[in-house]
């Protein structure tokens, strides 16, 4: 399967490793053609499944519009209610692993081999991790999530003539005290934006990174299944997993993309009077989805990292100026506050059972978790492409807790000046506004509204870029059954559907629709990921510390 560079743009593990030995070679079952200009290199089956239950999807829900908004939130609410203590358990049992995998002798295996180099420097990978993983919902929920949690803790427990909680208030609310409803309001948001949703992210990236530099076996997710299923992943076993994954990751995308969507259209109204329409969400969508194809086409290095640069350093401008400019000190000293509160309330809000807080646990928790499952594949598998060379123990640290402690910090920043806007000025724009509004809102209190809105949207706008662009490269590879070298016409195709996808949700349920379709191919993938935990301890038990 390989020979002395590797294999398919692979390259073979560094100094000692336990190479997996099978008979399978990458790009047996491809389909390979070539159409005028544009080259195929396709994995059969997984392609042409992913690919034409997509396009019918999207006919199905442009079609038949008025009927299926209803059935998307009806599904969401199903989903979220039956299986929210599915959701959380599987989310701590990941959790656990990571901290397991820091402190444990596997900690030492180096990804890539025992003398394998990083290939990429400390700045250019933390931008990476950080734009892939997150950067949108930050944007989106920085704001409008602090302050909900905020309200409905102050609110109080409100329950229905059937004696049940009505409310949204996380655990048992803190009714009437401002102090205490900021910390739980805070410590709820956290829990959804910390040490969780990193967890996932990692342990897809672990496991694809580990069976791919060490083991010597294509980049796809079928690969991290070796240790449970053998030779049968190359398979009808192995076309199931990879198509779960690229449903996941399509799905997952365009939450994301739609969200994206919506607050900067929400944005440019804020500015420039846009009006607020379908057709301008899906005229955005479209130039957005464009200006990532240009991006697809400048390639990895060119392309996503160095948009993934740019938006840190854009990123980091508007959070050090709300900083500055909004209540420095409360900020500041926020900061360690939240972060006691995370871990004092997080026993309580991990719990996997007997919740009273059914719409928190169910509507929100249940939700993200979902979300950042169907996201994994995507973010997983960018990682796994940018973290040759490093450490687990290093690889963990830097993708669970860096990461985990930046997003405490955004939501410090901005979801603390939202609070202190609402407590002691008595500014109620923000409190009212949609949740796509919420931001633009916080920073119409602050000075040069016009000049930080507009780096907001652009934010989002290249936030959504480098999402569309590295989740092209990702699905690609998997269609493509493991290839890193696929022809660039394949990446411009997904990245094309994954903007038609996002149109079609908008325009069949709206927010309700993405949401739906993310918690629903989540769920599934819960299962898959499960297993791959499993895979790794087996994986990292035979290689060369």
């Amino acid at each position: 399967m390989t020979d002395e560079t590797g294999v398919e743009g692979h390259r073979l593990p560094e100094g000692p490793a336990d190479l997996i030995e099978t008979e399978y070679e990458i790009g047996q079952d491809n389909i390979t053609t070539k159409v005028g200009p544009f080259g195929l290199d396709i994995h059969n089956p997984v392609f042409l499944i992913s690919g034409l239950t997509i396009v019918a999807f999207v006919f199905v829900t442009l079609a038949f519009q008025d009927s299926v908004g209803p059935l998307f939130g009806e599904l969401r609410k199903w989903l979220t209610s039956t299986f929210a203590w599915f959701f959380l358990l599987a989310g701590n049992v990941f959790v656990l692993l990571c901290l397991f995998l820091i402190v444990s002798p596997y900690g030492a295996v180096r990804l890539g081999g025992r003398d394998a180099k990083p290939d990429y420097s400390y700045s250019g990978w933390f931008a990476m991790l950080f734009a892939a993983g997150m950067g949108i919902g930050l944007m989106f929920y920085g704001v409008s999530e602090p302050i909900s949690h905020f309200n409905s803790s102050l609110g109080g427990i409100k329950a229905g003539a059937d004696g049940l909680r009505t409310d949204w208030a996380p655990l048992g609310a803190a009714a009437g005290n401002a102090v205490e409803a900021q910390r739980l309001g805070m410590a709820a948001t956290i829990f959804h934006w910390g040490l969780h949703p990193w967890a996932v992210y990692a342990i897809v990236a672990l496991a694809l990174a580990l069976f791919t530099y060490n083991k010597g076996l294509p980049l796809t997710i079928r690969s991290a299944f070796y240790p449970i299923f053998g030779d049968r992943v190359w398979g009808w076993t192995g076309h199931v997993i990879d198509t779960l994954a690229v449903f996941a990751t399509l799905f997952g995308l365009a939450t994301s993309l739609g969200i994206g969507a919506e607050q900067a259209n929400a944005g440019l109204n804020f500015l420039f009077g846009l009006p607020v329409t379908n057709a301008s969400k899906v005229l955005l969508i479209v130039g957005i989805t464009a200006i990532a194809l240009v991006s697809v086409l400048a390639g990895l290095d060119a392309g996503v990292k160095r948009l993934s640069e740019i938006n840190m350093v854009l990123a980091a401008v508007l959070l050090l100026f709300v900083i500055i400019v909004g209540p420095t000190v409360a900020i500041a000293t926020g900061f360690f506050h939240n972060l006691l509160a995370y871990f004092e309330y997080l026993p309580a809000l991990s719990n996997p059972f007997g919740r009273a807080d059914a719409n928190f646990s169910q509507g929100w928790t249940s939700f993200y978790w979902a979300w950042w499952i169907s996201w994994s594949p995507f973010v997983g598998m960018f990682i796994a492409r940018v973290s040759r060379g490093r450490t687990v123990r290093e690889f963990i640290i830097c993708v669970l807790l860096i990461p985990s402690l930046v997003s405490v910090l955004w939501m410090t920043a901005f979801g603390g000046a939202a609070i202190s806007q609402i407590v002691n000025d008595n500014y109620a724009a923000v409190t009212d506004a949609a949740l796509e509004l919420k931001l633009f809102k916080m920073l119409a209190a602050l000075p040069l509204t016009q000049i930080t809105s507009f780096l907001g949207i652009v934010l989002v706008i290249v936030f959504f870029v480098t999402s569309s662009d590295s989740g092209s490269l990702v699905i690609d590879t998997i269609t493509a059954g493991g290839k890193v070298d696929a022809p660039v016409s394949q990446r411009v195709f997904w990245a094309s559907f994954e903007g038609l996808v996002a149109i079609a949700l908008l325009l069949g349920g709206g927010l309700t629709a993405l949401q739906a379709m993310a918690v629903s191919t989540g769920f599934p993938f819960t299962i898959v990921l499960l297993l791959v935990c499993y895979s790794i301890i087996r994986g990292l038990a035979s290689e060369p510390r």
